[in-house]
């Protein structure tokens, strides 16, 4: 149990913080119409992309980092509590259908666990001990990369994240939204995204969650592209898992090569509907063993493989 001095002190920590702050002006929201209310909200949020935009450097080195230790087989992990960890969750999830990054390669850890996804798990987000066992389940390797995410910066569990991942050795990132944090300090690139006091008092999913998602795009659509997940703009290593995703994966190869759907059948069917190998043989006229073996000789960079096939 919580006791009273450690309440008292975690208040006046909180005092502290940006996202915390108090707004006198904001005092009498509950008076106003619905549509106020939206204007209101909306105009808190057009300050969220300049507040990313002040860290783009720092933003950029940090994906610079993670793709140099993912390109040698590196992972990306997220770690983070309540909405910080719901996010990353989020992100590690959508890079499997988008991207065909394999099981495991981009990780999201929530304090609590699964279970903290839609439910709050009483002190899980105050446990560094926790990080540490859930970063010690994964067997952490110094080409490995967490990311502790926490819009106060500073919740035991990122913090404790970043701590035992830099002690591994692996690559750290702390990513927070208050200025002069403990988590930014505890990583090796520390990103805070400064976007003010919150539109209710304290309410970190608000403006700080959208920076967070924001930064969190950025790191892993990036990196995937360094990775030679991409051509151009097109996602040419989504995987086809379903029928919207089978739609869009012919209109890539359509995009790509301006083919019409008979020949975009045929080099699917050829390459197991891989559609980064079915553009690369519809475009050099190689037959599907062909394409995969230009691919992996590449690194898995389609344009590189395009290259060395003299297209």
């Amino acid at each position: 149990m919580t006791s009273t001095s450690d309440t008292r002190r975690l208040r006046a920590e909180l005092e502290t913080l940006t996202t915390e702050a108090f707004r006198p002006d904001r005092a009498d929201i509950d008076r106003l119409p619905t549509l106020e209310l939206a204007r209101l909200m909306n105009g808190e949020d057009t300050s969220v992309p300049a507040a990313v935009a002040e860290r783009l450097p720092e933003i950029a080195a940090a994906i610079d980092a993670v793709a140099e230790r993912m390109a040698r087989g590196g992972r990306l992990v997220y770690a983070g509590a309540g909405t910080a960890g719901r996010l990353g969750v989020l992100d590690a999830s959508e890079c499997p259908p988008t991207f065909n990054t394999e099981p495991g390669q981009v990780v999201g850890l929530i304090a609590g666990g699964p279970t903290a996804m839609v439910s709050p798990v009483e002190g899980a987000e105050d446990s560094k001990e926790l990080a540490h066992a859930d970063l010690d389940a994964l067997t952490l390797t110094p080409l490995d990369t967490v990311v502790g995410i926490s819009a106060s910066g500073r919740t035991p569990y990122a913090i404790g994240a970043v701590e035992h991942a830099r002690a591994l050795g692996a690559l750290t990132i702390g990513l927070s939204c208050n200025a002069g944090s403990a988590l930014a300090a505890a990583a090796e690139h520390g990103v805070e995204i400064v976007v003010g006091p919150e539109f209710l008092t304290g309410s970190t999913r608000l403006k700080s969650g959208t920076a967070q998602k924001l930064v969190l795009n950025m790191i892993s659509t990036i990196t995937m592209i360094r990775l030679g997940k991409t051509y151009g703009n097109l996602m040419v290593d989504v995987r086809a898992s379903n029928d919207k995703l089978r739609a869009r994966s012919r209109r890539i190869v359509a995009l790509a090569t301006g083919a019409d759907d008979e020949e975009i059948e045929r080099a699917l069917a050829a390459t197991d509907g891989e559609v980064k190998n079915a553009i690369l043989a519809i475009v050099t006229g190689v037959d599907g063993p062909t394409a995969a073996r230009l691919l992996e000789e590449s690194g898995g960079h389609l344009r590189a493989a395009l290259a060395a096939a003299g297209s």
